[in-house]
């Protein structure tokens, strides 16, 4: 999916994606102050994240600009959490890529994956400071609660938001 001006690419994840993943992730995460115990830099999964959203109920994506990767995030079932509740998960982007509208485009495509997979929510964890990204899932209809959900295991996030997927859910929001 291209912006208008043709210059980002949304696509499935692929294994040889995955050290291009782990080093946005490496350097994204800390400009925002989220090192050490408790964020998303240290979850195993970040070397081989092609692999671990190649599970039931999950997906994640690149974002290619000019044919390089360097964005992505994705869905998968949120942990120890209500089954009909997803994640939204290491959504991240170098600096390049930002203001292009990659972020609103892969959100888009995230939470489409997430309806066609079957969830009725979506939960996300973020880090105050990360104004940009708490102004997209603003925008998009997140809405903030007052506390983490599941068992995501980044206990360094302190902002949380939940969007309702279905129509129903927004109805009776």
């Amino acid at each position: 999916m291209p912006d208008s001006n043709g210059h980002f690419l949304i696509r499935p994840i692929i294994a040889a994606d995955d050290p291009a993943v782990a080093a946005i992730i490496r350097r994204v995460m800390p400009e925002f102050g989220a090192i050490g115990d408790g964020f998303a830099i240290n979850d195993p999964e970040v070397d081989w994240i092609s692999q671990a959203y190649a599970t039931p109920r999950a997906a994640y994506f690149v974002v290619e600009h000019d044919g390089v990767v360097k964005g992505g995030g994705g869905v998968a079932p949120l942990v120890a959490g209500d089954p009909d509740t997803c994640e939204l998960r290491k959504m991240y982007f170098l600096p390049e890529l930002r203001g292009l509208g990659a972020g609103a485009a892969l959100m888009t495509h995230c939470l489409d994956a997430a309806r066609r997979i079957g969830f009725e929510r979506c939960y996300l964890e973020t880090l105050g400071g990360m104004d940009a990204a708490m102004k997209l899932y603003e925008r998009t209809g997140f809405r903030r609660i007052d506390a983490s959900m599941g068992d995501t295991g980044h206990g360094g996030c302190n902002t949380f938001y939940l969007l309702p997927l279905s129509r129903g859910d927004f109805l009776r929001s």
